[in-house]
């Protein structure tokens, strides 16, 4: 019976085949950054904008799926916890990243920030590790905003808990507003207007600089610039805050303008 090579080579008499074709290696996707991304199964939106203001030359954005059940509450936020290791671990395995971020703004307060990030790096040695809420803290920090109306689609537990983080940080919280609907595949269905109106009611407030809207699966980023210059006060979403950060912590500068002011600092 023939051997393989002897077929393969009996079916090439018809065509050209070029089997050594020259070739050079240049830069690999990702050269100047590699941004690993934990995103929750339900959410809609997060890898979709994250990876908008990141796209950079050199800068490449990975993602990997945690199980999380559609409805929010701090029971089934609290349940990702034991998966975050196999979650990180899988996200280009072999290689190394220069950032995971977490994509849970509410999963962060649930499941506890220093027990998050040691469940990263017990899989990813000595990597930044990012999420939402801590990328809020450092951007409010950056742009020298010390009080914050904080908008949320979430329940009121875990609302309570997520205001108590931020004061817990030192930023005060005197206005807050929540759209009240514990399921992913609603939030992420609320429109550009109603972002806006809401971004509008609560950062009018005179006794704030800036207004947080928190939450990944909400699509806020087409509204933030607009939001911004109507309200004179700096306007920062989960998924914008995730995304300067993770480039921040990755050596990363640029500027990303058409988003508000932290893309640009």
């Amino acid at each position: 019976m023939p051997d393989a090579a002897a077929i393969a080579a009996e079916a090439r008499r018809d065509y050209a085949y070029h089997d050594n074709l020259p070739y050079r290696l240049g830069d690999r996707i990702g050269h100047r950054a590699k941004i690993g991304l934990i995103v929750l199964a339900p959410d809609w939106t997060i890898e979709h904008e994250v990876t908008a203001l990141c796209r950079l030359p050199g800068v490449a954005v990975f993602s990997n799926r945690i199980p999380m059940a559609p409805e929010v509450n701090l029971e089934t936020l609290r349940a990702m916890g034991p998966n975050v290791a196999a979650c990180a671990d899988m996200l280009m395995p072999g290689f190394e990243l220069d950032v995971v971020a977490y994509g849970c703004t509410s999963g962060t307060i649930a499941i506890g920030k220093e027990p998050l990030f040691e469940s990263i790096r017990s899989v990813r040695p000595g990597v930044e590790c990012t999420t939402p809420i801590v990328a809020g803290v450092a951007g409010w920090e950056r742009l020298g905003i010390g009080r914050i109306a904080l908008m949320t689609p979430y329940i009121e537990e875990v609302n309570v808990a997520m205001r108590d983080f931020v004061l817990g940080h030192g930023i005060e919280v005197p206005v807050m507003g929540t759209f009240n609907n514990p399921l992913d595949e609603d939030v992420a269905a609320i429109d550009g207007q109603s972002l806006h109106d809401g971004i509008m009611k609560l950062g009018a407030s005179d006794e704030v600089d800036g207004v947080f809207v928190s939450c990944t699966s909400l699509h806020v980023t087409p509204v933030i610039a607009r939001a911004e210059e109507a309200l004179g006060k700096p306007v920062i979403s989960s998924n914008l805050a995730l995304s300067w950060h993770s480039l921040r912590l990755a050596g990363v500068g640029d500027a990303v303008p058409g988003y508000g002011r932290l893309m640009t600092v």
